[in-house]
């Protein structure tokens, strides 16, 4: 009985499955491939089963453990494999970034139960799996234990070479499967057999921008901001009042807006593949592509716009340190935490509120005259997970760069509301609010304006607020008075109004020819404004 429960255990260890949105298992009715081969393991070679046990088999399990949950709750809560190879590179930012945004207490917690959490998969390991080695010494139960293992290990094998072999059987996704991912993915960048991953055609981008007579244009990633917030019932009714607002400051600002969705590259985060995708017109799936683009001497949208006269900036209020990849895509300026020199309360890792990033680039770069038209790439950080603090809105837009400029009764209301990590929707609901009404605040007060303003969602939230198996449509806006360029983008796939309908309008790097044939058009008729 006791090796019986000592199989169970083991079993359990390798199959459990993840509960969304949270970090939590549970368990499920499934069979373990690797604890088949380590019965038969333990049978054949039976007389070194004691020594195997005690020195060998217990940290070996509890790898495949922490493989395993790996395995299942990176999907869970991002939406997307885990990455060993990228992803721990970004280990040190992320961490800070929830120090700011999560409870020391919290933080600290989690700590000392995965620590705890590990030492007891290895203390339970060792007396289980030495169990069952106290047990293969026996002839009949060795032969017995021997023979089950064998006939997992059949059905497994039948079941991968066909649907219909022992139906009634389950068998979990082997822990070493996700050893051997991560081992590919370092292979393809560092071993002997590495390659450069092949890299579509970069667009035609030699368009004449005569559409846009010398309007201003400003290309916004809204962090985050993925069609669930559409596809969720309860997110859009959460969201109703924001976007109202928003497509309403369209209206009284004599704007229209053209909508769509387009299929984002990434999920749940990796931001900056979907920004080189959109800025290159190239599709950026991983971050091979990423490293292998970079390297290259491809053209890009701010280069294009460059040499059609217009002064390009990035607007980057979450970058820290250097970012030697604005030279890539060739801006002329980068604006980066330091040189917004914001000096309000910070409002979480980021800090700054988007409202304040965007009310400093007008005083830096658009109220000079006579200048050169401006192509600003914003990608908006007060949207990233974990979504919170959230700055309060400003409604005064000429306070927005005042150094006291939120009443701070509202400053502690809003750094009070932390993020639930077990829940992150409400955390993310109000960002995506505060995006909605920053947005729609700054097209008001540009009321008039050559303005066109590109909205887009870099990527879905995580998993843990999308729900498992989502698509990575993200939505995108062009608001413009200029009726020639919106009717060319509706002929593509574009809506009028803020709510965009699938199908999807293509890829995102496929966007980029269909937004500048809609520039190069001429009006059949002038028009004094935009």
């Amino acid at each position: 009985m006791l090796a019986a429960a000592a199989l169970v255990l083991l079993n359990a260890s390798l199959t459990f499955g993840n509960v969304w949105p949270t970090p939590k298992i549970r368990w499920e009715s499934a069979l373990s491939i690797e604890l088949a081969v380590c019965m038969l393991l333990l049978s054949v070679a039976h007389t070194w089963a004691e020594r195997l046990a005690r020195r060998v088999l217990p940290a070996l399990w509890v790898l495949l453990v922490a493989g395993h949950y790996l395995d299942v709750t990176a999907p869970g809560l991002y939406g997307r494999d885990f990455n060993l190879y990228w992803d721990t590179q970004h280990l040190g930012n992320v961490a800070a970034m929830l120090t700011r945004s999560v409870p020391v207490w919290l933080i600290a917690l989690t700590v000392v139960g995965a620590v705890g959490a590990c030492a007891a998969a290895y203390l339970l390991a060792h007396l289980a799996l030495g169990r069952v080695a106290a047990v293969v010494q026996h002839g009949r139960p060795r032969l017995v234990m021997g023979a089950l293992a064998v006939a997992t290990i059949s059905a497994f094998t039948g079941q991968m070479a066909s649907d219909r072999f022992a139906p009634g059987l389950a068998f979990s996704d082997p822990a070493t499967g996700a050893y051997l991912r991560q081992a590919r993915f370092v292979l393809a960048m560092i071993g002997p057999g590495r390659t450069a991953p092949a890299l579509g055609d970069s667009p035609d981008l030699g368009v004449d921008l005569r559409g846009l007579e010398g309007a201003d244009v400003m290309l916004i990633f809204v962090e985050s901001y993925g069609a669930v917030t559409y596809d969720n019932p309860a997110f859009a009714a959460a969201l109703a009042a924001s976007r109202a607002n928003l497509e309403s400051a369209v209206r009284d600002a004599g704007r229209d807006v053209a909508s769509a969705y387009v299929e984002s590259p990434t999920f749940g985060a990796s931001s900056w593949l979907a920004h080189l995708s959109l800025m290159s017109g190239v599709k950026v799936a991983d971050q091979y592509a990423y490293t292998s683009l970079m390297a290259s001497e491809r053209d890009t949208i701010v280069k294009a716009f460059s040499r059609g006269g217009y002064r390009t900036v990035a607007l980057m209020p979450g970058m820290r340190q250097s970012w030697p990849e604005g030279a890539f895509y060739g801006f002329d300026l980068i604006y980066g935490r330091d040189r917004l020199a914001y000096e309000g309360p910070a409002f979480g890792w980021w800090s700054i509120p988007d409202q304040y990033a965007l009310a400093k680039l007008d005083a830096l770069e658009r109220t000079e005259t006579p200048r050169s038209p401006l192509f600003a790439v914003f990608p908006t950080s007060t949207s990233h997970a974990p979504f919170g603090p959230v700055a309060p809105y400003l409604p005064d837009w000429s306070r927005a760069l005042v150094k006291n400029a939120y009443d701070p009764a509202e400053v502690k209301r809003a750094m009070a509301a932390t993020p639930d990590l077990t829940n992150l929707a409400p955390s993310y609901l109000r960002a995506i609010a505060y995006e909605y009404d920053t947005l729609a605040g700054y097209v008001r007060a540009h009321a008039g304006e050559n303005l066109v303003m590109i909205l887009i969602g870099d990527h879905q939230p995580p998993a843990a607020v999308t729900g498992p198996n989502q698509p990575h449509d993200v939505p995108v806006h062009v608001i413009a008075s200029r009726e020639h360029v919106l009717a060319h983008l509706r002929a593509r796939g574009f809506r009028t109004g803020l709510t965009p309908a699938r199908p999807v309008a293509g890829e995102m790097h496929a966007l980029v020819p269909t937004l500048f044939k809609a520039f190069a058009q001429v009006a059949t008729r002038p028009s004094s404004q935009w």
